[in-house]
């Protein structure tokens, strides 16, 4: 497509680089309500050994750009007219994050942007509660690769808005590099991943009890393989619900199985099935630190929050 489109038919491309997996959405439609034209998720593990050497690997760069450069035809191909790119919590980790940032402008054809963890909260909430209709307090919890973002919200009476927002280094791979060694992890090494999330949740105020949405790579996988779902199905999966009994049972059944086994499981995709138990965990010790019964999955997140911003925006002439 070349030409440029208005009104309704505008499209945007976002794109979130994050830690374990790159994310392409495509959407039309207006700030309030936006469309997905066209989603895209690549697992590249950008974020492969960061914790441990501070710097981005030469592998998991190639692999990332090489992703870029696939979204960048695409988003050529659709007709975009306007785009935002952004990283996340290996970029920002990494101290060559600014040459992997060249490299990806060249790739994609925009230059990324590096947010800052309250940036990322703010893009998530806004992001994930696209889609679903709550009232009263909420909180949006967001589990990436490198790092886990906690939002609070105010009532949508109130006028929907971010009222307290932290992001904490715990993030599936980050804890499954630094703590588990053996296959399947060994009791110890749960522990110290369990350890790491209470410590860091042990940092924040206690919010009063309000509806929790979970969302991500790693929510959206628990619920799809508690559905067995063989294919994943957005409208089965965004909107959904687990309870926090579920999501014990589906931690302890994932940390105990070999990862082929995990490899093998419908609903689990085998390049996040190494990961997945320290997700999982998290995802098991937030609802214990939230006094949640249950949460909302959202399949929303950032890449929503930034389209929203984009059609908000007055389209570009010229």
């Amino acid at each position: 497509m070349s030409a440029a489109a208005t009104g309704d038919d505008r499209r945007v491309a976002a794109v979130d680089v994050g830690t374990n997996t790159v994310l392409l959405l495509i959407a039309t439609g207006d700030e309030r309500s936006p469309r997905a034209v066209l989603e895209r998720a690549t697992i590249t593990r950008l974020g492969e050994g960061v914790d441990r050497s501070g710097r981005l690997t030469t592998a998991a760069v190639e692999r990332t750009v090489a992703c870029l450069s696939s979204y960048g035809a695409t988003i050529r191909q659709q007709g975009v007219t306007a785009i935002d790119v952004v990283c996340t919590s290996a970029a920002r980790d990494a101290e060559n994050g600014a040459d992997f940032i060249a490299l990806a402008e060249r790739a994609i054809g925009a230059r990324p942007r590096i947010i800052d963890g309250e940036e990322e909260a703010r893009l998530t909430f806004e992001g994930a509660l696209s889609g679903l209709t709550i009232d009263g307090e909420v909180t949006v919890f967001d589990i990436g690769g490198g790092s886990t973002e906690i939002i609070r919200g105010a009532p949508a009476g109130q006028g929907r808005r971010v009222t307290t927002a932290v992001s904490l280094d715990i993030g599936s791979v980050r804890l499954t590099e630094r703590h588990v060694r053996t296959d399947p992890p060994a009791e110890d090494e749960l522990e110290r991943v369990r350890n790491d999330i209470k410590r860091a949740l042990s940092t924040l105020p206690q919010f009063a009890t309000s509806t929790l949405v979970g969302v991500a790579g790693t929510i959206t996988t628990l619920a799809a393989i508690e559905q067995g779902l063989d294919q994943y199905d957005s409208s089965r999966v965004h909107g959904s619900r687990l309870s926090r009994t579920t999501v014990s049972a589906l931690e302890r059944r994932l940390s105990s199985l070999p990862l082929d086994e995990r490899r093998a499981l419908s609903g689990l995709e085998p390049a996040r099935a190494d990961v997945i138990v320290a997700g999982a965990i998290i995802a098991s010790e937030v609802l214990a630190w939230a006094r949640a019964d249950e949460l909302v999955v959202s399949d929303r997140g950032v890449r929503w929050g930034l389209a929203r911003a984009l059609l908000g925006r007055a389209p570009s002439h010229g």
